[in-house]
């Protein structure tokens, strides 16, 4: 007879021994799956043809990764660029990417080339916001029928709700004088200027878009305001995950979740102006975009290919917010920082401003061709400030060739419009605030070839005239009525670049000493 004493110690012999074994397989697997993926990552590495942009070597799995520092990613460009030339390449995980620099190169690719570059990657993040086909909003829609449709709608409807019309710029130096207001409401004492300005120019874009402008106070408003500004942030924070052209991180908790929270708080204030605009809408009369893109959709009726529908209204008005006010909005934030910093730049736009406008005369846009060097400054601070130093990513329509090397099909490219604005081989003083860089010898404005901060090829910036013109009727108008300088006893204002979607200077206090 056995008896349990004897039974316990051979079974637990026995379950150590299964145990090591099972154990030893999946060491064994693990090992085996890891080698796999190392040939795999070696075999992606090497089958990069000679003529690809060079780059530093990627690690397994992270690429390069590790070089990049995420509080200034753009000075990893610049090293980059240093150490191999105008146009190289990177590596994250097993996805490969394409960074074109300086002038010369960007417009080759993006002038002479254009069409090779007129696409942009699918982006599978972006379906937890609901984009969908036909529902590709604007800025991130691939090279399709959708595209065209709403590039040309945005184009076309801005010319005929203002570009070029009095009705726009007397809305405008209306809002300026609403800005100076508040301005002027501070007493002289300091504040910082960010929020004031995103009202201003937030407003333009309201009354685009629904037809009249908000009071600051209003809690709309400021719901939208803010919805707009936490959706940019995390917009820019996802973007490495945004671009993954493959990705699980949608069915994952994590920071991508925040995107979608805003984008719907966003979306669920618009539904209800577009809600309302289809109530009260007269089809004899267009008070604003959403009026406009509401008789294209009557015009779509029955077409289920058109990107004209309500879906893709309500994904395209966050993007014209996105698009319309942050950048606007932190070039005369950078433009004011710039005046503090340069007093005697300020001295010579105000002599110039009080001898061509007097106290009392708005700023027009014929009076940009009287005020050349107010005109010089207002471009070198788009130079300077640089807002958006790496355009959103495009994909080559085929294999196309840039310079000495060949970029592959479907390969994901960015270009680097820092390289641009501050290029040593375009510009006289490229990391100086400078403003003679558009003045000739007799003091008058002159363009420069390399001036390009809304881009360049077909996704430049469809909102570029109307910028031009917020920018000079603002900072004019600002420019016209205070004098700005550093509060008593404060340190003077640092130049340190806060990196997102768009680059904003670090929060910083002025005085506006009516003058």
């Amino acid at each position: 007879m056995v008896t349990p004493t004897a039974v316990l110690p051979a079974t637990v012999s026995w379950l150590g021994t299964q145990v090591s074994s099972c154990w030893n397989n999946i060491t064994a697997t693990l090992t085996c799956l890891l080698l796999l993926l190392l040939v795999f990552d070696y075999m992606i590495f090497r089958k990069r043809s000679s003529h690809f942009p060079p780059g530093p070597s990627p690690l397994p799995f992270l690429g390069n990764l590790l070089l990049f520092d995420f509080r200034n990613p753009y000075t990893t460009f610049q090293n980059l660029t240093k150490r191999y030339g105008a146009t190289f390449s990177i590596q994250v995980g097993w996805q490969s990417y394409v960074i074109l620099n300086g002038f010369k190169m960007i417009k080759e690719a993006m002038g002479q080339k254009a069409e090779d570059f007129a696409d942009r990657p699918q982006a599978p993040l972006l379906k937890k916001a609901g984009f969908s086909k036909n529902c590709e909003g604007i800025l991130m829609a691939t090279h399709s029928n959708g595209w065209k449709e709403q590039r040309r709608f945005c184009v076309s409807t801005l010319k005929n709700f203002g570009m070029g019309k009095k009705n726009l710029e007397k809305k405008m130096s209306e809002e300026a004088r609403y800005l100076c207001s508040e301005f002027k409401s501070q007493e002289g004492l300091p504040f910082n200027p960010q929020n004031l300005l995103n009202n201003a120019v937030g407003n333009i874009i309201c009354t685009l878009v629904f037809g009249d402008r908000f009071e600051y106070s209003d809690t709309t408003f400021l719901k939208l305001m803010h919805l707009t500004q936490e959706l940019m942030k995390a917009i820019a924070e996802l973007m490495p995950q945004i671009m993954a052209r493959k990705s699980l991180l949608s069915y994952l908790p994590g920071p991508h979740h925040k995107l979608e929270t805003s984008f719907n708080g966003l979306c669920a204030i618009i539904r209800e102006i577009v809600d309302d605009h289809k109530n009260t809408r007269d089809p004899t009369f267009q008070r604003d975009m959403i009026d406009a893109f509401l008789e294209e959709m009557e015009k779509a009726k029955g077409n289920l290919d058109s990107s004209f529908n309500e879906q893709n209204l309500i994904k395209i008005i966050p993007e014209w917010f996105g698009a319309g006010t942050e950048t606007t909005s932190s070039t005369i934030l950078w433009g004011l920082l710039e005046m503090v910093l340069h007093p005697e730049i300020q001295e010579k736009v105000h002599e110039e401003i009080e001898k061509v406008l007097g106290k009392d005369k708005a700023p027009m846009m014929e009076d940009q061709a009287k005020l050349p060097y107010t005109n010089a400054v207002i471009h070198e601070i788009q130079r300077y400030a640089d807002i958006v130093p790496v355009t959103l990513p495009y994909i080559t329509y085929q294999d196309t060739e840039v310079g000495k090397f060949v970029i592959p099909k479907e390969t994901i490219v960015f270009n680097h419009l820092s390289s641009v604005l501050k290029d040593e081989a375009m510009w006289e003083k490229p990391y100086q605030f400078y403003p003679e860089h558009f003045l000739d010898a007799n003091g008058q404005f002159i363009k420069r070839e390399a001036f390009l901060p809304f881009s360049i090829g077909r996704h430049a910036c469809p909102g570029e005239p109307l910028a031009k013109m917020e920018l000079f009727i603002f900072f004019t108008s600002l420019l016209q009525h205070f004098t700005f300088c550093i509060p008593e006893n404060h340190p003077r204002p640092k130049e340190d670049r806060l990196f997102a979607l768009t680059v904003t200077p670090a929060p910083f206090q002025i005085c506006a000493i009516p003058r």
